[in-house]
C-alpha cells in the first residue's frame, strides 16, 4: 500500500491511523521517507537523514505513546542523539557523534516519535536565517529564492512542505517563531525551564534559549509539550505542576481575554506595509472574537536592550568557538567558521567580562519591568518580522566583510572590531529584521508564532502572541480559537 494522503493529516491524525490499523507505521514512514526524498533536494532542509534508523525502530516496536508511529524531524543542534552527529551548523562537529540521548530527545521517543533525520540549522543558532556554510543555505517552500528564517529554518521548511507533520526547534532569539512565520506554520517558544536541557548543557543561552516543536497543528505543538515538559535532573529553572494538559487548553475556548497589541518596533525602526496589513487584520478578527483589545506595549530602550543583547549572544558565540577548539585539538581558525558566527566572537573576545555581567544584569533589569507590564493585560500581540521573508543572502556579509572577519581573526582583532562601533553596526541590522522576538527570551515568556497573515503574492506573516510567564494555557486556547477562526491547514507552498 502506498500511503499518498500521508501529508494531508497532523501528528495526532497520523498517530489515530495507526492505532486503528487502518495504517501501519512502516507505511507511514516510508510515506515521509518518499516526500522527504521528492521535496528535500529544492528546500535542502534535511541534512542528515536517519531512514535506516528509523525503520529499525519501527520494526522493534514502538512506545504506545500519543505520536506512536510518527515521523519526527530534529533540529541538528542542541538535541543529542545517541550515536548521531550533532553538526550545530559547523564544518567540525558534522563529524563528531553524541554519546548517548538529550533528555527531551529520549521524551520525544517515548511519545512514539519517530527520528527520520536532523534539520539544517545556521552555525551554532545564531541567525534569524539558515544558510551554513557546513551544508549551504534552505530555502522557503513558499518562494524558493527566500529564507525559511533560522535558526530552526530547516525544521520550518520540512514542516511546511510536509515532509513531517513536527520537526524540533530551539529558540534563544526567536529561532522557533521566525521560521514559524517565514514558512506559514505553527511555532511555540514555552516559557523558560518548561522543557529539560540536560544532561549535556546546562542551560542553553543562558537561560534565553529552550527547544520546542514547529507543526502544522496547534494541537500536535500542544500534545507535544504535554509528552516533553518537565525538569530534570538540576534543572536551574524547574517550573510548578501544570494544572490540567495542553491538549486540553487548546480545545477549550479562551474565553474574553484583555489583549494589548503593538505594531511599533521594540528594537527596529521600521515595519513593511504587509505586515501592517496583516497586523490590522489580526486586530480586527480579535475584536471579532470578543477580546478587549488596547494598543499598548511595554517600555523598551532600544539601542540599550539591543546591545546588551548582542554582548550576551558575543559571550556566547565566542564560548563555542573556544569550545569547538579545545575539543577537536586545533587553534582558533577563521576557515573552521562562518563570517556571521566567526565575527560575532571576534566581538566576544573584545568584551571584558564585566561588559558581559553588566550586559547581564541590564536584561535582568528590563525583564522585571516588561514582566511588569503583563500584571494589567493576559497576551501582547506583535507581528514576528518586520519585513516579508528576505531573499536568500540579503543577510550574509559582504565578500569584504567576510575578509576582514577573517584577517581580524588572524591579528585578534576583537578589540579593534569594540573599537570601530562594529557592535551597534552588527545589533541596528540584527534587530531590524526581529524586532520583537529576542525580547521575550530574555523575559522568559511564552510566546508563539500564529500563522493568520498572508501578504498579497501569498506569503506567510506570523503573528507573535506573549503570554504571561507560565502561560502557555492561554496562549494554546487563543491559538485554538483562532486556529478555527481562521484555519490555515489547507494552506500549502507550490511545490
Amino acid at each position: 500500500m502506498v500511503f499518498k494522503e500521508y501529508a494531508d493529516f497532523d501528528g495526532l491524525a497520523l498517530a489515530d491511523l495507526i492505532r486503528r490499523k487502518e495504517v501501519s507505521a512502516g507505511e507511514v514512514l516510508e510515506a515521509a521517507i518518499t516526500r522527504i526524498e521528492a521535496v528535500n533536494p529544492k528546500l535542502n532542509a534535511v541534512i542528515r537523514p536517519l531512514f535506516d534508523r528509523a525503520r529499525q525502530r519501527v520494526a522493534k516496536g514502538l512506545p504506545d505513546g500519543p505520536f506512536s508511529g510518527v515521523p519526527f524531524l530534529v533540529k541538528d543542534l542542541l538535541a543529542q542523539i545517541d550515536g548521531v552527529p550533532t553538526g550545530n551548523g559547523n564544518r567540525l562537529w558534522a563529524t563528531r557523534v553524541a554519546q548517548g540521548n538529550s533528555e527531551l530527545v529520549s521524551r520525544w521517543e517515548m511519545s512514539g516519535l519517530v527520528i527520520a533525520g536532523r534539520t539544517n540549522t545556521p552555525e551554532f543558532g545564531l541567525t534569524p536565517y539558515t544558510e551554513p556554510g557546513a551544508s549551504g543555505p534552505t530555502r522557503n517552500p513558499w518562494d524558493l529564492t527566500r529564507t525559511p528564517g533560522g535558526s530552526s529554518g530547516g525544521s520550518g521548511a520540512a514542516v511546511a512542505s510536509g515532509m513531517v507533520p513536527i520537526a524540533s526547534g530551539g529558540d534563544g532569539g526567536g529561532s522557533i517563531r521566525i521560521p514559524a512565520s517565514a514558512c506559514g506554520v505553527f511555532g511555540m517558544k514555552p516559557t523558560r525551564g518548561r522543557t529539560p536541557a540536560g544532561p549535556f548543557i546546562g542551560e542553553a543561552w543562558s537561560g534565553f534559549a529552550i527547544e520546542h516543536v514547529l507543526t502544522r497543528s496547534v494541537r500536535d505543538s500542544a500534545a507535544v509539550l504535554d509528552a516533553a515538559h518537565g525538569a530534570d535532573r538540576g534543572s536551574p529553572h524547574p517550573l510548578p505542576p501544570q494544572e490540567g494538559t495542553f491538549l486540553d487548553a487548546c480545545q477549550r475556548v479562551p474565553g474574553k481575554l484583555k489583549i494589548a497589541v503593538s505594531r511599533q518596533p521594540m528594537l527596529g525602526k521600521a515595519v513593511a506595509p504587509e505586515v501592517v496589513a496583516a497586523f490590522n487584520d489580526t486586530v480586527k478578527l480579535l475584536a471579532d472574537l470578543g477580546h478587549e483589545v488596547i494598543e499598548a506595549a511595554p517600555p523598551v530602550e532600544r539601542e540599550a536592550f539591543s546591545m546588551a543583547f548582542l554582548t550576551a549572544l558575543a559571550g556566547e558565540l565566542r564560548a563555542d568557538i573556544e569550545f569547538t577548539a579545545k575539543t577537536f585539538g586545533v587553534k582558533i581558525r577563521p576557515g573552521d567558521y562562518d563570517a556571521s558566527s566567526f565575527g560575532m566572537g571576534l566581538l566576544g573576545e573584545g568584551f571584558t567580562a564585566s561588559d558581559l555581567i553588566t550586559a547581564h544584569r541590564y536584561l535582568t533589569l528590563s525583564a522585571r519591568s516588561i514582566l511588569g507590564f503583563f500584571e494589567d493585560v493576559d497576551v501582547l500581540m506583535t507581528p514576528v518580522l518586520s519585513t516579508l521573508p528576505v531573499k536568500i543572502g540579503a543577510l550574509q556579509p559582504s565578500a569584504i566583510e567576510k575578509k576582514l572577519l577573517t584577517l581580524l581573526g588572524y591579528v585578534g582583532g576583537g578589540r579593534l572590531l569594540k573599537k570601530l562601533g562594529i557592535a551597534e553596526q552588527l545589533a541596528a541590522q540584527t534587530f531590524e529584521f526581529i524586532p520583537w522576538t529576542p525580547i521575550f527570551n530574555v523575559t522568559g515568556q511564552p510566546a508563539m508564532s500564529v500563522p493568520i497573515g498572508w501578504s498579497p503574492e501569498g506569503l506567510p506573516i506570523g503573528m507573535q502572541f506573549v503570554g504571561r510567564f507560565a502561560g502557555e494555557d492561554t496562549l494554546f486556547s487563543l491559538a485554538g480559537q483562532l486556529e478555527q477562526a481562521l484555519p490555515w491547514k489547507d494552506r500549502r507552498p507550490p511545490l
